[in-house]
């Protein structure tokens, strides 16, 4: 079956309006974000080209993913999409830190705070708590591959295309939300996004192995391609996770070492001499004017 066939059979109608869409507006974000961070190294300021290069690759694997030629057959070629639009894409883009960067570029106004406002409001600091995430992005897929929904779209178009939206919507989301690289107002604890990335894992894994024993409820793919494709989202879905624990552990780290450097700062100076047996100075006896941190002379009764 050509790849042609794959995706006439998945709805050509719903990917093809939206991936008509990704493929103008990705191109256009991301060199967006390129100039934009060029103008921060331009006026001095520091910003690693480690993010360019992820923020270009998760456009890019947007695009592919919708007007690229897939592998596989059918059914194949629709989880090589998902795993794309869904996860890795995500990842890639969270990873550029894209919020960070906008309010770096934007000069103090009202843009910036406004923003800044929407950032931090109360319904965004909802919108991003992990449970909630978690439930839009996996559920929207138990709810795709374990209803007649997938087979629906083959001949809905505006339906496919809602789809589409709304997986790379939750995906981003979700993303977002275990990573939060980007200033929030309310950054929910490693113990919420561990436990929820973990769970969110699990589902996954039980939607695949579901799907290894029945198809989506209403198409015909084939034996072999049903099984590819389960064994394809199972292992596939794996390595993102795996990449996501990988970004929380290093935020771990990091919050573990700053830690430890409060608490090492908080000893004062004198306290660590005696605490070493270091000798003590004598003492001032001077009723004299003495003079304060600031600078000013200040009187020392007798």
């Amino acid at each position: 079956m050509t790849p042609a066939d794959a995706h006439s059979h998945l709805g050509q109608g719903g990917a093809g309006l939206f991936g008509a869409v990704v493929a103008v507006a990705a191109p256009t974000v991301v060199l967006a974000y390129l100039a934009a961070a060029m103008r921060l190294r331009r006026r001095g300021d520091a910003w690693p080209r480690r993010r360019d290069a992820s923020f270009t690759a998760g456009g890019a694997a947007l695009v592919h993913a919708f007007v690229g030629t897939l592998p596989g057959g059918p059914f194949t070629a629709h989880v090589v999409q998902h795993l794309a639009v869904a996860m890795a894409a995500p990842l890639l883009l969270v990873l550029g830190r894209p919020l960070t960067l906008v309010l770096r570029t934007l000069p103090p106004g009202p843009a910036r705070r406004g923003l800044l406002a929407v950032a931090r409001s109360r319904p965004a600091a909802w919108l991003l708590f992990p449970p909630l995430a978690a439930l839009l992005d996996i559920g929207g897929l138990w709810l795709l591959h374990r209803t007649p929904l997938l087979a629906a779209t083959h001949h809905r178009p505006l339906l496919g295309a809602a789809v589409h939206a709304h997986v790379l919507a939750a995906g981003l989301l979700f993303t977002f939300t275990v990573c939060r690289l980007d200033p929030v107002r309310h950054g929910w604890s490693l113990a919420w996004r561990g436990a929820t990335l973990l769970g969110a894992g699990w589902a996954h894994g039980i939607l695949a192995k579901t799907l290894c024993a029945a198809p989506p409820p209403g198409t015909g793919f084939t034996a072999d391609d049903v099984r590819t494709a389960a064994r394809l989202m199972y292992y596939g879905g794996d390595l993102v996770e795996v990449a996501l624990a990988t970004v929380l552990a290093f935020q771990w780290y990091t919050a573990t070492g700053r830690a430890l450097r409060r608490r090492g700062q908080r000893v004062p100076g004198a306290a660590g001499q005696h605490a070493a047996g270091a000798p003590e100075g004598p003492r001032q006896t001077s009723r004299g004017p003495a003079r304060a941190r600031d600078g000013r002379t200040v009187s020392r009764r007798a």
